[in-house]
């Protein structure tokens, strides 16, 4: 492993411009601009001093797409993103999962106001979280009060405990009774706080309506239907189909801070089982696939007006908003203000990968960015910004 100098200095090199145009279908002489392409690839370069290892970034636009990329997929080798590199989407699944449970709701096989135990009885009851006060719909928004099981195993954010749960099976069913073994954090419906147990239940909900994983109704749903060739939901798999990027990691160390995690050498974490993301991050896809899926969803080609509203109804994101001002949650997508009337959106982060993205109202213009590290560690002399490094780059890809 190079040290964290010699990374830095590897990545400052590699800033040279590198960009595709995309072509689709459009008018005779529509395509992308110069200036766009350049502007984006500038947005690309300006990640690499945030401590971005490599970025890659497609928009998708009626008159045809484009992509750039910057700094590495792989460091220690020196070679770039793949232009079709699969990656893992993170929370970004959530997404996929709210677009399949409201498909059941538009076909009456299941309501938004259905308890959690109606259909999953007796699942959700302990330390002040019940079931039989939380709606289907509070999963979607993060408003059932219910606390992260994630918070159930705090050693995995450390190197050695990483390391050693990395390729464990985390079960749906292990993952809610790690989170009601906390306290619920407030009252249904009564504020915002963003918790993957939500979309956990809401996988297994979909499991009890269909008689099917999620993992496949997502696919017959959404993936088949729009072509994803692609996009993965790998359940236990360790591996993310080639090409690919490495996915880096970096732990806190001795002394952090939340302003300061005083980060430690960047750890290989391409391969784990991603079962501990489950319906709330499990799956891959790629800059190509999940732009194709937003414009799809946004343009009313996977729900039915009434879902597509739902949908949209958010509530403030409250604990978001430092990262990304003005953000608010509807059912599995963010809405946020920008330079051009806003965008809808939904990230993730997982170890080792970053997915930001963005989609216009109409769904006419999409982007999607992936980052090959969630730990992002500035270069020295260089401090991170209060919001999102990759909120310009969105911006000016929408708006442009």
């Amino acid at each position: 492993m190079r040290t964290s100098t010699k990374i830095a200095a590897v990545i400052a090199a590699a800033t040279a411009v590198t960009a595709v145009s995309v072509p689709v279908a459009s008018p005779a002489g529509a395509t992308p601009t110069r200036d766009a392409r350049a502007v984006l690839q500038r947005d690309a370069d300006a990640m690499l001093r945030y401590g971005a290892p490599g970025v890659l970034a497609e928009v998708d636009t009626p008159h045809g797409d484009i992509r750039v990329r910057s700094g590495y997929g792989n460091v220690e080798a020196g070679t770039p993103v793949p232009w079709d590199a699969k990656f893992r989407i993170a929370s970004f699944t959530k997404t996929f999962v709210a677009t399949t449970t409201l498909q059941l709701v538009g076909e009456r096989k299941l309501a938004l106001d259905d308890t959690v135990d109606k259909w999953l009885p007796g699942v959700v009851r302990g330390n002040g979280n019940d079931g039989r006060r939380i709606t289907v719909r509070q999963l979607l928004q993060h408003t059932s009060g219910l606390p992260d099981y994630l918070g159930g195993i705090p050693e995995l954010f450390t190197e050695e405990g990483f390391q050693r749960l990395r390729y464990q099976t985390l079960t749906p069913q292990r993952a809610v009774a790690l989170a009601v073994s906390q306290p619920s954090e407030f009252q249904p419906g009564t504020d915002w706080n963003y918790s993957n147990t939500n979309y956990v239940l809401a996988g297994l909900i979909i499991e009890k309506v269909t008689g099917q994983p999620w993992q496949h109704e997502v696919q017959q749903r959404i993936i088949k239907p729009l072509h994803l060739t692609h996009t993965y939901t790998p359940v236990t798999r360790r591996t993310i189909p080639a090409p690919h990027a490495t996915g880096y990691e970096r732990f806190p160390g001795e002394g952090a801070t939340p302003d300061d995690p005083k980060y430690g050498e960047p750890v290989d974490a391409t391969e784990l089982n991603p079962s501990y993301g489950g319906a709330a991050g499990e799956m891959i896809s790629t800059t190509d696939d999940t732009n194709r899926f937003l414009r799809a969803l946004l343009g009313g080609r996977l729900l039915r007006p009434a879902q597509l509203a739902e949908m949209k109804r958010t509530v403030p994101a409250t604990a978001f908003q430092p990262h990304w001002p003005g953000v608010r949650y509807g059912l599995g997508l963010m809405y946020a203000p920008n330079d051009c009337g806003g965008a809808w959106s939904h990230g993730g982060d997982i170890m080792g990968f970053m997915t930001r993205n963005g989609v216009t109202a109409d769904g006419s213009r999409s982007v999607v960015i992936s980052i090959n590290t969630d730990s992002l560690k500035p270069d020295p002399g260089v401090q991170l910004p209060a919001t999102d490094i990759t909120i310009p780059l969105i911006n000016h890809a929408l708006c442009g």
